[in-house]
């Protein structure tokens, strides 16, 4: 009897044991739900800004191999990327500090050369999402220890090569606003390889970056200007902060008037409401209080009141209407307001001569304060980025001999 019970007994922990067993195969069992197939969708969501949906394929991959080192780095990165959208210091803080565990995890786990780079890139990215404390000397230190890996690229299932490094540490310089670094290791992926999955991202960040050294050589510019400088659209509250911090215009204008009595004496009209907690409020009513030409506080029909509608984006064309009139008032010379007017033809097809914007686009492109598009066209509707407004502010300062 007792051989009987036994028997049974250690064949009820067989057959539990086995279907336990089962049941962990099965968990994914399709050709396409794997690991390896989760991974690198939600690698490719990161790549669209999707964090949600990439958190979500490297949670399915450690559900189907817990042990899968590289879901744990992507996992960190998703969590990363959410933490820096939070507005919460709470919040942020908690996701934050699961991303650190998750790279603890992915550290932990990653035992082949392969693996270690793909942790080491996950460090790197998360570092520049999050910036801690020394953020980008540890990602530094990272990147070369990423560089001495003897990988092969073809096991990357991502990466695909080395030269990845080298971009995620330019995006980390350009985040940091160390613009000459950032462009020098977009040059490297480039030099790297003639052909390659990162090659045509590092062309176009190096083209940016190239474009916003070459307008802040020979400036001394600040923590504004360098805010300003890696923006894809300039806003009108981006500009007066430039004008004013950049250009020191407040001086300049303050030298045209004799008595210093009168300038203290002027002052902005009023302060509209869009303004009263914004970070460029003072550099704002500066650009009233000389009431600058195409910066001036817009009629909006819904609040029934004036506004200066500090995230609008300045476009190309009152970009000149607006540096113009800083020309103008700098000089004194109003011949500047009409100097072009009355030409039979415009040299610019999307440039009417009969165009508000025409004068001004003349006098900054003759003056080489602007410049007009290979293509003939002046673009004057489209959005002036950090770079050329650096640019055109720096050469305006040339002209001016002002330094």
């Amino acid at each position: 009897m007792k051989n009987c019970i036994r028997f049974l007994f250690v064949a009820f922990i067989f057959t539990f044991v086995s279907a336990c067993g089962i049941q962990q195969a099965e968990k994914c069992t399709s050709p396409e739900d794997n690991p390896q197939h989760h991974y690198l969708r939600g690698m490719e969501a990161l790549e669209k800004g999707n964090m949600d949906a990439a958190k979500e394929k490297f949670e399915r991959a450690l559900f189907c191999d817990d042990k899968f080192a590289v879901a744990y780095s992507g996992l960190a990165i998703a969590t990363a990327g959410k933490a820096k959208t939070l507005t919460d210091a709470g919040f942020r803080n908690v996701e934050a500090g699961r991303a650190f565990d998750q790279l603890k995890k992915a550290d932990k786990l990653s035992e082949s050369d392969e693996q270690r780079f793909d942790y080491y890139l996950a460090v790197i990215r998360v570092n520049t999402l999050l910036q801690p404390k020394d953020w980008l000397e540890n990602t530094e230190n990272t990147f070369n220890e990423a560089r001495k890996l003897k990988v092969d690229e073809k096991k990357l299932i991502y990466y695909q090569g080395k030269e990845a490094a080298y971009y995620f540490l330019g995006l980390a310089y350009l985040d940091a606003k160390e613009f000459q670094k950032a462009r020098d290791k977009f040059a490297d992926v480039l030099n790297m390889k003639s052909e390659g999955k990162w090659n045509e991202k590092a062309d176009r960040a190096w083209k940016r970056v190239d474009k916003i050294v070459r307008a802040m050589a020979g400036l001394t510019v600040g923590d504004v200007g360098k805010q300003i400088a890696v923006k894809d659209s300039v806003t009108r509250a981006d500009l007066a902060a430039l004008l004013v911090d950049e250009l020191k215009l407040e001086k300049l204008f303050a030298g045209r008037i004799a008595a210093q009595s009168q300038v203290d004496k002027m002052k902005a009209e009023f302060t509209p409401a869009d303004m009263l907690n914004h970070q460029f409020k003072e550099e704002v009513l500066t650009i009233m209080k000389w009431k600058v030409r195409g910066l001036e506080p817009k009629y909006d029909e819904t609040t029934k009141a004036f506004l200066f509608k500090p995230t609008e984006p300045v476009l190309r064309g009152e970009m000149a209407l607006i540096l113009e009139d800083v020309l103008l008032k700098i000089t004194g010379d109003e011949k500047i307001a009409t100097a072009f007017l009355g030409h039979e033809q415009s040299p610019f097809p999307d440039v009417r001569k009969t165009s508000p914007f025409y004068n001004a686009v003349m006098n900054m492109t003759t003056k080489g304060i602007m410049e007009g598009e290979l293509s003939g066209d002046f673009r004057v509707d489209s959005a002036v980025d950090g770079a050329e407004a650096i640019l055109a502010i720096r050469v305006l300062r040339q002209k001016m001999n002002i330094y």
